[in-house]
């Protein structure tokens, strides 16, 4: 059974599907962009290996790892089957093959264990109402030595970064949504899951103690995001 927020959480990507990919370069300055491929070259994916992309939401992620895998083979997993949709019809348009989008829930994955050389999720975590059940999903797929990298929004530290921040996305972002989107009350939402998030060093003690090794964070854009990374222990 749902909990409330996996219902509303549900509601609001379903609503917001058709304007997501837009939204996300206003409200990002595209620095999406930029944080992924830095998430891109960390993971290192390798051409034969099989990609997990969990939350996967349009899709964009999920083709790039496809776009490197000539014997491998990836799969972007979501529940919002709106946001599913977009990223089938991206497919087309990439000349890719090796993929496939699965409508599931982060915190019961449709997967054997040891099924995956690396995960992804991009931007998901904080909307999963367990955080340590969808990182111990995820770990229970990944192969022992597989990797996973989160990216995910954080909060600047320094206080006048961090005032800044805490009004672009307290009272500037669901403008945004409402001039853009015409969905202020899900942008709403977007900011309220942001500043309910763990903290970088939270999320990476939460790593441990799932079981990942060779743990590593970094922030982007004074705190604004952070990457996050482990690799399942051998």
């Amino acid at each position: 059974m749902k909990t409330d927020k996996e219902k509303y959480v549900h509601k609001v990507f379903e609503n917001i599907s058709n304007e997501y990919d837009e939204l996300n370069d206003i409200i990002s300055f595209k620095q999406h962009k930029v944080w992924r491929k830095d998430a891109n070259q960390k993971l290192n994916v390798q051409s034969n290996e099989r990609v997990l992309d969990v939350c996967c939401g349009t899709g964009d992620w999920t083709i790039q790892h496809a776009l490197k895998l000539t014997d491998g083979f990836v799969t972007g997993l979501d529940f919002s089957r709106n946001m599913l949709n977009i990223g089938k019809d991206k497919i087309s348009k990439h000349n890719v093959e090796n993929i496939e989008f699965i409508e599931g829930n982060a915190m019961e994955l449709p997967f054997e264990n040891n099924t995956f050389d690396v995960v992804s999720i991009g931007f998901g975590l904080r909307n999963v109402p367990d955080y340590e059940k969808a990182l111990q999903e995820i770990y229970r797929v990944l192969k022992p030595g597989g990797r996973l990298a989160c990216l995910e929004t954080s909060q600047p530290t320094k206080p006048i970064i961090k005032e800044g921040f805490q009004v672009y996305f307290k009272y500037i972002m669901p403008v945004f949504g409402k001039l853009f989107a015409k969905k202020q009350e899900e942008y709403n939402w977007l900011q309220k899951s942001t500043f309910g998030f763990l903290s970088p060093k939270e999320l990476a003690k939460l790593f441990a103690q799932v079981g990942f090794d060779h743990i590593e964070y970094k922030t982007y854009s004074f705190g604004a995001s952070a990457l996050h990374y482990g690799v399942k222990q051998k």
